[in-house]
């Protein structure tokens, strides 16, 4: 019954993005009020609609309904309330539902609030967010039904992926929706404006929200998603290059470029044709991750691994979209006008050198991810990996770094580089030495050195921007700069003491041996079996102290999972103010001895965060521009109110 409901309710919110499509057209085409009226409502009702969909996917994989296919592939009755209700969407058509869900929500929310673009502008926007969300509606529909029944019954379910269980997965994926669903926001605002000719500061701040809202979301995303693959899979890394996490890393780049464009659209009424653009480039970014994590080309631990003609689906959707945006483009080039000029010496000429070090970053991370899939069509196996992207990338993200810390303290439309180059003195001084320190202690590697010494002088550069000013009246918008662009000096500095100063042991020990690794005595006390609610394991019960200190108990585990049966590693970690601790139990020899794979990783948790101070900048920025538009918006009212009642 319930999953009967829930189809009914996917089926009638897909005839209502249909509506709002053909209403939004229509109306654009020929100015019927009663068409142009039916459009909010649509989207409204729509997001709602979808809403109870996903409710009802949640409900049957909470009661475990094994005549629900999805539910009988997906889940077990023994797996945790937590990973039942979290396997709705750790799976493809779940997880696609959710992004549907999110998208239907979204552009009901946008039908309701907007109010500053012309009603012409706002019927075209809902128009084109009907025209991919419909998209999606078929897809589920057609191909990926997420309600499909089992006749009869299944006897018990198979289970979720026992990587997958763990409370990353409730957070992770939701987090990276929201981000991409917000870049479709955006696009189809760059879509409106483009149909209407309306490319102008109100499309830039009607839209900025949802871009900034968009990037928060995806940087959350991307920093829970690195940690729990840095704790869950055992391999000690932060970051492997894997191409699903360069699919959510491209576009989180193209995102940053396209809320630096849209606020200087905003506040200067420049980089109109810029904005447009990214518009549309983030959100194919988001639709070519899409494309890779489904259509069955990739073999890896975030993919889903679907049948092809499902992937080739996607492609349709992505060509489809995209290829008509890019054709719109095209088209009306030319009535994208420039905008406000500026000087290469201004805030506005550092954003631009920085968006193009973002583009060509993303175009680094593209080529390499794409080539190695190109290269085995063609019956070459190929390895993109570290030494590929971190040279390469490199290349821009160094004199972007640069950049980042001199651009903020710029004025607009025209500045003297004299003037600036007065403040960065000391935060320059402290890379210089930084730098200098790190590379006559014996470190030769060109990057971490690179990395220390820049994230030293961001550190302080980040803060001049409240130079001489009354912290108490500084706007949020301006804090949120200053704690992202900290932000990033502090996960540079993580990344960077990973690269340098980490040191591995790979050993084979008995029950009383200690083994050492960097300042850190670890004690093998003994390997006993433990037992979890739908798992066994192998459990290592160390000790470890910090430079002959206190002795601290870890316990990693090897994991075994019985629905579906499979092994993995639950690496044990201790951190301090200076770094963590990370420890693996492997198997155990022919000898006896035990298998002991660690790592003591300095500074490592500095990558994490900093992620979230990037995070918290955006939030801020965010509350600081929401909160602007409200008082605009209610001031705007009431002169609206008092005109009314002089007119009486």
């Amino acid at each position: 019954m319930i999953a009967s409901l829930g189809l009914a309710a996917l089926w009638m919110a897909a005839a209502l993005a249909a509506l709002q499509l053909l209403a939004g057209g229509l109306a654009l085409r020929g100015g019927n009020p009663t068409l142009a009226g039916l459009v909010r409502p649509a989207a409204a009702v729509q997001g709602l609609l979808a809403l109870l969909a996903f409710a009802a996917l949640v409900m049957v994989f909470w009661q475990t309904d094994l005549s629900v296919k999805l539910v009988a592939m997906n889940s077990h009755s023994a797996k945790p309330l937590l990973y039942k209700i979290a396997g709705a969407w750790g799976n493809h058509e779940g997880s696609m539902l959710l992004w549907v869900t999110i998208m239907g929500l979204a552009g009901g929310f946008v039908a309701l609030i907007e109010r500053r673009l012309p009603e012409p502008t706002m019927l075209a926007t809902l128009a084109a967010q009907a025209f991919v969300s419909l998209g999606f509606y078929a897809f589920l529909l057609i191909s990926s039904n997420p309600f499909e029944r089992l006749s009869p019954a299944a006897p018990e379910g198979q289970g979720l992926n026992p990587l997958l269980q763990d409370p990353g997965l409730a957070f992770h994926p939701p987090t990276l929706y929201i981000g991409y669903v917000g870049l479709s926001i955006a696009f189809s605002f760059a879509v409106g404006a483009l149909l209407t000719r309306e490319v102008g500061p109100a499309f830039a701040r009607a839209m900025r929200p949802w871009v900034l809202g968009a990037w928060l979301f995806l940087t959350i995303g991307i920093t829970a998603g690195s940690y729990w693959a840095y704790y869950e899979l055992g391999w000690g890394g932060w970051w492997f290059w894997d191409p699903v996490e360069n699919a959510s890393l491209m576009p989180w780049l193209a995102a940053t470029a396209l809320l630096h464009s849209a606020s200087v659209l905003a506040a200067r009424n420049a980089l109109r044709a810029w904005t447009v653009m990214l518009g549309v480039v983030a959100f194919s970014m988001s639709m070519v991750g899409t494309f890779l994590v489904r259509s069955g080309i990739l073999t890896s631990v975030h993919a889903f691994a679907v049948d092809p003609e499902r992937g080739s689906f996607i492609l349709g959707l992505l060509v489809l979209n995209i290829g008509a945006a890019l054709l719109l483009f095209a088209l009306r080039a030319s009535s994208v006008t420039e905008g406000e000029r500026f000087a290469l010496a201004s805030r506005e000429g550092a954003l631009v050198f920085n968006n193009v070090m973002l583009t060509g970053t993303l175009g680094i991370v593209l080529i390499g991810t794409l080539y190695p899939l190109v290269a085995e069509a063609m019956g070459l196996k190929v390895s993109v990996g570290p030494p590929y992207f971190n040279p390469m990338g490199a290349v821009f993200i160094v004199p972007m770094l640069v950049v980042l810390a001199v651009g903020p303290l710029l004025r607009w439309r025209r500045d003297s580089l004299g003037r600036v180059a007065k403040l960065l003195i000391v935060p320059g001084l402290l890379a210089l030495g930084a730098g200098s320190w790190f590379a006559g202690s014996g470190f030769v590697h060109v990057l971490p050195v690179l990395g220390l010494a820049l994230a030293a002088g961001l550190a302080v550069a980040s803060f001049l921007p409240l130079l001489g000013r009354n912290l108490r009246t500084v706007k949020l918008p301006l804090w949120g700069m200053v704690v992202a662009h900290f932000g990033v000096a502090v996960a540079l500095f993580g990344m960077a003491a990973d690269s340098a100063f980490t040191t591995e042991r790979l050993v084979a020990v008995r029950a009383g041996q200690t083994v050492e690794v960097g300042p850190w005595k670890v004690f093998l006390r003994d390997v006993v079996p433990v037992a979890g609610p739908n798992w066994t394991a192998l459990q290592a019960d160390m000790d470890a102290s910090y430079k002959g200190g206190k002795s601290l108990d870890i316990h990693p585990q090897a994991r075994s999972f019985w629905t579906p049966p499979q092994g993995t590693s639950e690496s044990a970690l201790l951190t301090r103010w200076n770094g963590q601790l990370y420890a693996v139990l492997g198997e155990q020899a022919e000898d006896g001895r035990w298998q002991l794979r660690l790592w003591w990783k300095p500074f490592v948790p500095m990558i994490w965060y900093g992620g979230l101070l990037i995070a918290l900048g955006g939030a801020l920025a965010l509350l600081g521009r929401v909160a602007s538009d409200l008082r605009r918006i209610f001031a705007r009212e009431k002169i609206a109110y008092r005109r009314q009642r002089q007119g009486r």
